[in-house]
This record gives C-alpha cells, structure tokens and sequence, in this order.
C-alpha cells in the first residue's frame, strides 16, 4: 500500500503498562489535543476521557483491518497507544510497512524492563518475538550458555516454550517468565523447562538461560541425521561447499531448485534471521519433509513450492542466489535460472551423472565461473580393520554474476 489515502501523521506513543501516571507532560499533551485517538480497549481505557475526542478501539483482525482504517481517517492527524516501545513488535512498525507516514513517541520498551530485572546487558542476550511468528523461530537463537528474552503472544507462551525446548534438547534450561512488567501487578516466576507448570500473566516476556545438547550452530554442513530425508540430502561435505560459494547474506533470497531434504535452503536461512529461502520440489512427500526440517531447525518461514522446474519457478520472486540440487539437465531449467538471477546474484550447480557433468563443462566453457569435482571418503570398518569408504563424486560449477 502507498501513503496515499491514509492519515496526514499517525503519531504513536508508547504507554507502560503502569498507564497514564508514567507518561511524560509531552506524550500527555499529544494523547489530550488529539481528535482522533486509536488503540486496544485496555490502552485507551488508561487515559482520561477528553470531550470531543473519537476513540477507535483496535478492529479484532488488525492486520487485514488497518488498510481500511487508514482510508477510513485520510488526510486526518491521529494519535495511536501503543505498549512501550511501539517499533518492537508493535503497531508502528506495521503502520510503516504500510507506508502510513508515522511519527514515534517511545516508554520504555517490555524489552529493556525485562534486561533491567534480569540484570542483562543489551550485548549479552537476543531477542525473539513470538508475537504472531511461529514457535519454531525460537529455535535458531539456542545455544549453551545463551541468554535469550522471548516476547510472548499470550499466557500460553511459556508452557509452548518450556515444551519447545525440552523436546529439543535444552530441557534443563531456566526460564523466568516476567508479568504484567511495570505495574503494580508485576510478577516473576522461575522453574526448568522440562518440568515447568506454572500458570502465567497475559501479558509475559520469557527470560530463558539456555542449557542442554541441542542443535546449535549456525556454521553450514550440519550433521546428516539433523534432517529427516529419503537419502535424497545434500550431503554435509558438499552442502558446506554449496554455502560457501553461495554466499548468503542478510535480507537475501536463495532458490532451492530441486530440493530434496530441503538442508541447502535451511542452512541458508539459518545463516541469518533475515535470510529467505524459496525451496522449489516436484515430489509431495519430499515437499512435506522439507516442511517438516525447516520447523524442525528453527527456520519455520521457508517456503516450499510444489512443483518441477523450470514451470514452477514462473512468477517467483527475483532471488539473489540459486542452488540447484536436481534437475539441472531438464530442458530450460537453466536458462530461466541464469536470467531470474539478480545483478550480482549468485548460482551453483550440483552433478553426479555423466550428463549433468557435461552440461556443467558446456557452461563453464561458455561462462567461466568455478568448476570443482568434489570427491568424499569416510573412514570405516573392514573386517577388523578400517578403511575408506568414497561417497559418489559430485561436479559442483559455481558462477557469480552481475547477470544485469
């Protein structure tokens, strides 16, 4: 949506959960000269009443409702009440999305109330929102040792989390779940995961001192038995070349084209919180499974299309890099690749049969790149002795481009 059509300004200002008598004479001033005043029915009911003034409680479904609201009220200033700091996971930040003009007027954030009683710096903890994002994202921010603040959707949230992390294998770590945070009803509760039983506030933010054996790394080349597969996987050796030459970086887009298990676009999204993966696979079951691992290895927003390429690639999002793992040799496949690619974009190619390699020499020939036949032993057993056991050789041709 565009800024046209909505509001002059939509101010939003922050209010703690201790209501109006913390706000600052400024903020104050704002939320009494407004005519129009938006917010949920407990923000607004924490503010005296003004004569005159139009209050608009939130609609029950504000995402699908807002770009009607901000039609609604075009070419009108209006105040809007927000919890904290209303750009962490709040209202402001999706009024921007929107492309509403927004002016933001911050109270300490659940966040940094959460730090100060905890008694964590700002450098030793991260923080995941759960607020309308799967419970699966929680996943990439666990580590042994780690701190981690969780920014709850409801009271249901930290039995979901204590769960999460006990089948996960960071049971033993220690949760504080933080309430009503500010005001006069504030509570802490603390208790290991793998027993936790306690009832919670609404309204909670979880401080979780991770401890355990889980899966933990971020580096590319996970185990193999991380992923549930069919034997369709990249293999680690080979998914840790892939990644390297594919280079993911923030806010960038991969095309996992022949996906299989799906382990080269986990890993690319696992690279970064903002990494986006788009894993393109013919077979159903093989499309479900990939499904699966993402939830499983904490990426849950990767999406799968179902289909063969190159027609299921039509109408696709540009991506920045692309790896294709099967399917290279189908007719078209590679050229709708190469030019889906954006300038500086990235692609490699895996080959194992005769006729996927000699395509990869025909390319290189014509395009340069980087052409590597990666070749895998493993030591194992030989009777009562131990040797190499060589996985299949891959061809990998690897190209980085301007493409435009």
């Amino acid at each position: 949506m565009s800024a046209t059509g909505v509001p002059t300004e939509v101010v939003v200002v922050g209010i703690g959960a201790d209501g109006w008598a913390s706000l600052p004479s400024s903020s104050r001033d704002l939320v009494l000269e407004a005519s129009v005043l938006w917010g949920g029915s407990r923000h607004l009911s924490l503010v005296p009443s003004v004569p005159g003034q139009e209050r608009v409680p939130w609609p029950s479904q504000l995402a699908a409702s807002l770009p009607g609201l901000l039609s609604e009220y075009a070419g009108r200033p209006v105040v809007a009440l927000a919890s904290g700091d209303p750009l962490v996971s709040g209202i402001a930040s999706t009024l921007l999305d929107l492309g509403a003009p927004v002016r933001v007027v911050p109270a300490v954030s659940s966040v940094a109330l959460a730090r100060a009683r905890m008694g964590w710096s700002f450098e030793s903890c991260a923080v995941v929102s759960l607020v309308g994002r799967p419970l699966e994202r929680l996943a990439l921010e666990l580590a042994p040792g780690r701190r981690t603040l969780v920014l709850s959707s409801d009271a249901s949230t930290p039995a979901a989390v204590a769960s999460l992390l006990t089948s996960s294998g960071w049971g033993s770590s220690r949760l504080t779940v933080l309430g009503d945070l500010g005001s006069s009803t504030e509570s802490s509760v603390s208790g290991v995961a793998s027993s936790w039983s306690a009832e919670s506030s609404v309204l909670n933010v979880i401080a979780i001192e991770v401890a355990g054996s889980g899966q933990a790394s971020w580096a590319p080349g996970l185990p193999d038995d991380a992923y549930e597969h069919d034997g369709q996987l990249t293999k680690r050796d080979l998914r840790a070349s892939a990644l390297a030459r594919l280079m993911p970086a923030p806010g960038q887009l991969l095309w996992d084209v022949g996906a299989g298990a799906g382990s080269v676009g986990i890993e690319w999204m696992r690279a970064h919180s903002t990494c986006r993966t788009i894993a393109i696979e013919s077979d159903p079951e093989r499309a479900a499974r990939i499904g699966r691992n993402a939830h499983t290895l904490g990426v849950p927003d990767l999406q799968v299309v179902e289909g063969r390429a190159p027609d299921a690639l039509s109408g696709l999002p540009a991506p920045d890099a692309i790896f294709i793992g099967g399917g290279a040799t189908r007719e078209g496949v590679f050229d709708v690749c190469l030019a889906a690619l954006k300038s500086g974009g990235r692609l490699v190619v895996h080959g194992v049969t005769l006729e996927t390699e000699t395509l990869l020499a025909e390319v290189y020939a014509d395009h340069g790149g980087e052409l590597t036949r990666v070749s895998v032993e493993t030591a194992a057993p030989v009777g009562a002795f131990t040797g190499w056991t060589p996985a299949r050789v891959v061809t990998q041709w690897a190209l980085v481009g301007p493409f435009a």
